[in-house]
Parts: structure tokens; C-alpha cells; sequence
């Protein structure tokens, strides 16, 4: 794309006569497997009938990795599906050290600043609350530069997400933390978050008083690209003999292996489980799907404590995912204790949409423990309640051919399909953003 083209990237067509939004993103595409570069792609297409959207992103890097093409230029021009997007180049990085991930938010953050000034008159800016604090922050940004109206996606609140899981006890960098985004949340002309307890915790912040504006829409997965598929489906199948899970009954976790979901303390009530079999004679193995910082742990845990019935699995495609989901038996939904009305396991959504019953391990009030109450599609437990998760997981393996499993699973892609979908969340969002 030449300069003059360059220095206009992101005017709306007046003649469609639609309003312009500005998104801030900073994972953003289908292909990458951050849930919420997905959701944010399936958003902002969702809404081009609407408005004239222009996202700024990073190039694909989740996995710290970056393809050679995106290595040459400091911002690339793409449209997407009717969707203009530029992208950050950004260093590669390891998600192992805080270094590495802070050098590169860091550069997406002051690059999307600069980009900014590289596109036209906008009349709304949307930004998500990642990375944490520097996603607000780049919606004010983005609203005094284009004095629009702003909109504050929050995912997930921070600094309670990280003083949940006593990744810092220093309570000067977390009161600043805590000053940055409220500050954010105030400049906002409106909050959007993702379950009732992170609308609480909007009350909670400003104790009753001035709270900001704030609506709450769940998130959502494609009901027509995850589905139930028979055990005998022959992708399904395939899936299960590539990993060593041919007629076994499987526990599956799928996402990020990351700080908050305790999975180390999980994988220790999974090691009791060795050599469990169902009442049908199936043995029972746990799998883990995806990458994260905790994954090189979990692994050596399971070395040294020579445990047969794992196996860890890399994140598969987004071609991919129906297959893998639905290779799974009971998924598991799980977030560490204090993490209730700070974050939503997204994840629950592609397991409901699978059709599979779930094992929550999720706090009382949190909104997709409410979820899986209300539905009937699981069971669920207090985090930290290792021996409740020992004792659920027996109850899934005594059960593991049974009618009431089906059922289960039948629930959740029923609600899912009513309730839970593209359509009905964008509409929301749609909605929500002209009222303003």
C-alpha cells in the first residue's frame, strides 16, 4: 500500500453512511488461538453492517512466534472480510519470562499509539482490557485522539487477576496498576463485560458511588463451526489414535495452561487416578490441550511421578478444534481460587457448543458456575477443593456410560444454541454501542 493510501487507512465510506469504529485488539484473528483474538474478529465482522471498523493488533505472535513476512515493516495493511486491520510488528518472545512478554506488550502498545494517528476520523474507539492495563489505556488514548465515544470491553480485571494468583505482592506497582484502569473504566463512555460477577466487581471498585455505565454481554462460539459429532466420526477418531486415546475414557482440558486455573494442583488429584478404569472396562486417561507457562511443570510433575495417564497435547488449529473437543469425554472448566468476578473462562462456551458435560471447578457466583447450575450440564466444585474434584471425577468415571451424561451434554448445546451464540451476543454489542 502506498503512503498517500497509508495516510488515509481506516476513513469510513460517507456514502454508506454508517458510523466509524476504531478497535483496539491485541491478538486479532481466527487463526491465532487466543480465544479473544477470535472473538474480537468474529465481533468486528459481525458488526460491519453497522459500522466502518478499523482494528490495530498485533501480527499472529500468541505463541511468541512470528512468520517471516510479518519480520520487515513496522505496521502491515491487510483487509479482512470487510474489515481494516493494521498490525504491530512486535519481537518474538517466551511466555516463560516476564522480561520477554513485557518487551513485547510493551511494543504493541506504544506502536498502536502511533498508528493511531494513521487513520480517520473515528466516532467510536473499542478496546479490550488486554493487555492488562495498557488495553484501557489505549481506549482513552484513542478517544482524546479522536475525540469518539469509547467503549471498554473488559475481559478480565486487573490488578485483581494478578494479585488473585500472588504473581506480585508489591502494593505500590498494584495500587498503580489499580489507578491506571479504574481511570479507564472512568473515561469510558461505557464498560462492557462478560458475567454478572465482573459487573459486580465494577460496583465493588467504586463502592456504590459513580459507578461508571456498564452493561454485561456473555461471550460466545460459532454454534455452525463447533458441534456434537458422533465418537465413530472418522476425524474424531483419527484425533484419538494420534494421541494414544483409542477406546479410552478421556478427561479433557483445552486452552491456556497458564497461572490461573490451578492446573498444578489439579494434576495432582489426576495422579490418583492411575490405572482407574470404567465400569465397561475403558481406562480412563486425562488430557491436556494447548500451552501456556505452567505446561513445562505440569509435564515434569507427571515424569517424575511416572504417571501413565496423561498425555499433553500442543493447541490444534482452528480447523481443528471441533474434532479435538469432541474427543473428549468430560471437559474440564476450571479458574483458581480468587479469580470469581475477575475473569470468565471463555472456554466453557466451545464445550457446551460440543455438546460435552463438564466438570467445574469454579467458584460459587461466578458466571459460568451459575451457567452450569442453571443448565444442568455438569458438575461443579469449589477451587481448592481437591478432594470434591477427587470425588466428581469418580462420579463421571461410575457414570461414564450412562443416560444422565448424555443429558447432560444434550443441555448445554441446547442452551448454547438458544442463548450463547454469534448472533445474539453481536446484536448485543450493536445495540449497546448506537445507544450511546
Amino acid at each position: 500500500m502506498d503512503r498517500k493510501k497509508r495516510k488515509t487507512y481506516g476513513k469510513g465510506n460517507k456514502a454508506n453512511n454508517k458510523k466509524n469504529l476504531l478497535l483496539y485488539a491485541h491478538y486479532y484473528e481466527k487463526k491465532d488461538v487466543a480465544s479473544t483474538g477470535q472473538i474480537l474478529q468474529e465481533l468486528a465482522e459481525g458488526m460491519t453492517d453497522t459500522f466502518n471498523i478499523t482494528v490495530i493488533c498485533v501480527v499472529p505472535s500468541y505463541l511468541g512466534t512470528i512468520e517471516d513476512k510479518y519480520k520487515t515493516k513496522k505496521f502491515y495493511y491487510e483487509e479482512l472480510n470487510g474489515v481494516k486491520v493494521i498490525r504491530v510488528r512486535i519481537p518474538e518472545f517466551d511466555k516463560t519470562k516476564v522480561g520477554s512478554r513485557v518487551n513485547n506488550i510493551l511494543s504493541y502498545f506504544f506502536g498502536a499509539m502511533r498508528v493511531t494517528f494513521k487513520v480517520g476520523k473515528m466516532d467510536y474507539v473499542f478496546s479490550i482490557s488486554q493487555p492488562p492495563i495498557l488495553g484501557g489505556l489505549l481506549g482513552v488514548w484513542g478517544k482524546w485522539v479522536k475525540r469518539a465515544k469509547y467503549i471498554y470491553n473488559v475481559q478480565d480485571f486487573n490488578p485483581e487477576q494478578v494479585e488473585s494468583v500472588s504473581y506480585t505482592k508489591n502494593k505500590l506497582l498494584l495500587g498503580a496498576m489499580m489507578w491506571f484502569d479504574k481511570f479507564s473504566c472512568k473515561r469510558s463512555n461505557m464498560i462492557i463485560t462478560v458475567g454478572r460477577d465482573l459487573g459486580e466487581t465494577i460496583e465493588k471498585r467504586f463502592k456504590g458511588k459513580q459507578v461508571p455505565k456498564y452493561t454485561i454481554i456473555n461471550n460466545w462460539i460459532n454454534e455452525k463451526e463447533i458441534y456434537p459429532l458422533e465418537s465413530s466420526d472418522e476425524r474424531v477418531v483419527a484425533f484419538r489414535k494420534k494421541n494414544e486415546l483409542e477406546d479410552k475414557f478421556v478427561f479433557m482440558y483445552s486452552g491456556n495452561i497458564g497461572l490461573y486455573y490451578d492446573l498444578e494442583g489439579i494434576i495432582k488429584v489426576v495422579e490418583k487416578f492411575g490405572g482407574a478404569k470404567t465400569p465397561d472396562g475403558k481406562e480412563v486417561m486425562f488430557a491436556f490441550v494447548g500451552a501456556g507457562s505452567v505446561l513445562d511443570k505440569l509435564v515434569l510433575y507427571t515424569r517424575q511421578h511416572k504417571m501413565k495417564n496423561v498425555v499433553f497435547i500442543p493447541y490444534q488449529d482452528k480447523a481443528d478444534l471441533n474434532y479435538s473437543l469432541n474427543a473428549g469425554d468430560v471437559h474440564f472448566c476450571v479458574n483458581a481460587k480468587g479469580i470469581k468476578g475477575v475473569s470468565c473462562p471463555s472456554k466453557f462456551y466451545g464445550l457446551a457448543a460440543a455438546g460435552k458435560p463438564v466438570l467445574g471447578v469454579l467458584e460459587k457466583g461466578s458466571e459460568v458456575r451459575c451457567l452450569i447450575e442453571e443448565i444442568g450440564c455438569g458438575l461443579v466444585v469449589e477451587p481448592g477443593d481437591y478432594a470434591g474434584v477427587e470425588d466428581e471425577i469418580q462420579w463421571f468415571i461410575e457414570n461414564s456410560n450412562s443416560e444422565e451424561l448424555r443429558e447432560m451434554g444434550e443441555k448445554s448445546r441446547a442452551y448454547l444454541v438458544e442463548n450463547l451464540t454469534e448472533q445474539v451476543s453481536v446484536e448485543k454489542y450493536k445495540k449497546a454501542i448506537l445507544e450511546l
